[in-house]
């Protein structure tokens, strides 16, 4: 994986159909479709980085935590995905970016939204997002590297350049911004 050359991905709505709900192999059989080179890392289902601080991962410094949140009316739910060493003050990211009072989203909402279980959240579940109603707040500290994510399965990490993954999304229509978090 060479992170200095990342792909131009442009994703029509052809390129979507039939893509929604994805197992993990669809989610492989979505990236090759693209083009995207990927590095897969199979591993027994992981909840919590402390679980996954226990797999020997390539890239160590490049996996990333992923919390879906939501705003205290249900109006706005929120993907914020960071490396998996960072902590997340939700009270300093909702004065941060201007948002309402905010908490996790609950088990039923990521099952309705992005159709994933706790333990698998990961920004490629939005592409099952069809109403497109998350906003990804994307750590910018992992442009230029690989960033690695569930393929919507917590039972492996897929490691892909940042800004394919960035430019996947944008694609999608998801709401992205890549900020220092």
């Amino acid at each position: 994986m060479d992170p200095q050359q990342p792909q131009l991905i442009i994703l029509s709505e052809s390129d979507l159909k039939g893509w929604t709900n994805m197992t993990k192999q669809e989610t492989y059989d979505f990236l090759n479709g693209l083009g995207i080179d990927y590095e897969i890392t199979e591993h027994n289902a992981v909840f919590n980085m402390e679980e996954l601080d226990a797999v020997d991962l390539p890239y160590p410094d490049c996996d990333a935590k992923n919390l879906f949140i939501r705003d205290d009316k249900k109006r706005n739910y929120y993907l914020i995905t960071v490396k998996g060493d960072k902590r997340i003050d939700l009270k300093a990211f909702q004065q941060a970016f201007g948002t309402r009072k905010l908490s996790f989203a609950s088990s039923d909402d990521l099952m309705s939204i992005m159709d994933l279980i706790p333990g698998a959240v990961t920004p490629l579940g939005l592409l099952n997002d069809q109403e497109r109603k998350v906003i990804c707040y994307f750590d910018s500290a992992f442009i230029g590297g690989p960033v690695g994510i569930h393929p919507n399965d917590n039972t492996a990490t897929v490691w892909l350049k940042a800004e394919d993954l960035v430019q996947i999304i944008r694609n999608h229509g998801n709401t992205l911004h890549v900020v220092d978090l």
